[in-house]
């Protein structure tokens, strides 16, 4: 589909969820005050195939609340704020229009670089459409070596700019302990199998990472309470972008916030405590606590520089 069509559909998505409600004589005097209307109306009938051609691709239904006023709204737009795929998707095409419309100032747009995704995460997609088998090569390392073989793809997963696969490798002995987790850059060759196989009845994706902070998904680590006292300066940031979806603010004042997590913590969450440093101080469990001042007094012994 060309993208200036997905950059429409975006506008109208867009233009519909800030303005809550719009008719249609309204949509079309923002529409035209736009660069992407080329000067020119939408067409009641071009609309309502936009409106449907959305629904099937991003799952959004725009309706008409008649009533005398006539101005349409998005049904289900509380799907835009979640944490979803359909969320992900409008997202993700948003910025990517946004960025489609600024050439002009491409060198004035930095971005990060996703190492991971482009060359294999559409055939990963395809087989777990299907259920089909992968064949993949992997580089491990911690054991710094290349092994061959196959696996079935469960799920993927995108956490801090890398995509993740879960899969379950068909050797018995691996077999029988259940998926796994692979990184999509360190897999050097895949290849989608003829061969299918069948899901684990009952398995899914947000239950297998549930109570997980990033991709660590330890079910020999329980679940429990974390408590965690920020400063005053970097709760405002936590409360801009939560640390986990269970995150609470249980106290705040002038000095300081205090947080609540219930969750696995795992040796990634444990980095990103540390990564926040001296703002952030964990005061439950205590077995956390001390384990991360066990970090940081190794730490600073390899930084201590005796005179």
């Amino acid at each position: 589909m060309a993208q200036s069509l997905l950059s429409k559909y975006v506008w109208i998505i867009d233009t519909i969820y800030k303005a809550d409600r719009i008719s249609f004589k309204e949509l079309n005097s923002r529409w035209l005050d736009s660069e992407i209307s080329e000067g020119v109306e939408i067409p009641k009938r071009t609309f309502d195939n936009w409106r449907y051609a959305i629904q099937d691709m991003f799952g959004l239904f725009i309706e008409n609340e008649g009533k005398g006023k006539y101005r349409y709204y998005i049904m289900n737009k509380e799907d835009i704020s979640k944490n979803g795929l359909r969320s992900w998707i409008y997202n993700t095409f948003c910025v990517s229009n946004a960025l489609a419309e600024s050439q002009s100032i491409k060198d004035r747009i930095l971005l990060e670089y996703v190492p991971s995704g482009q060359e294999y995460l559409q055939e990963i997609i395809e087989a777990m459409k299907s259920n089909q088998i992968l064949n993949i090569t992997y580089h491990s390392y911690w054991k710094d070596e290349e092994n061959n073989f196959d696996v079935e793809p469960f799920c993927v997963k995108l956490f801090r700019q890398r995509w993740y696969l879960v899969a379950r490798s068909t050797y018995t002995y691996y077999h029988e302990q259940g998926p796994r987790i692979y990184c999509l850059d360190r897999i050097t060759y895949l290849h989608k199998k003829e061969e299918t196989f069948k899901m684990l009845e009952g398995w899914s994706a947000e239950e297998f990472f549930d109570g997980c902070f990033g991709i660590i998904a330890d079910n020999n680590i329980p679940k429990e309470y974390v408590k965690l006292k920020v400063s005053a300066g970097q709760a405002n940031y936590l409360r801009d972008l939560k640390l986990h979806e269970s995150q609470e603010e249980t106290e705040s004042n002038e000095e300081y916030s205090i947080f609540t997590y219930y969750l696995r913590p795992t040796f990634d969450f444990q980095q990103e405590l540390l990564w926040n440093g001296e703002d952030l101080e964990v005061l439950a469990p205590t077995w956390l606590r001390k384990e991360l001042a066990g970090k940081i007094k190794r730490m600073w012994n390899k930084y201590n520089i005796s005179e």
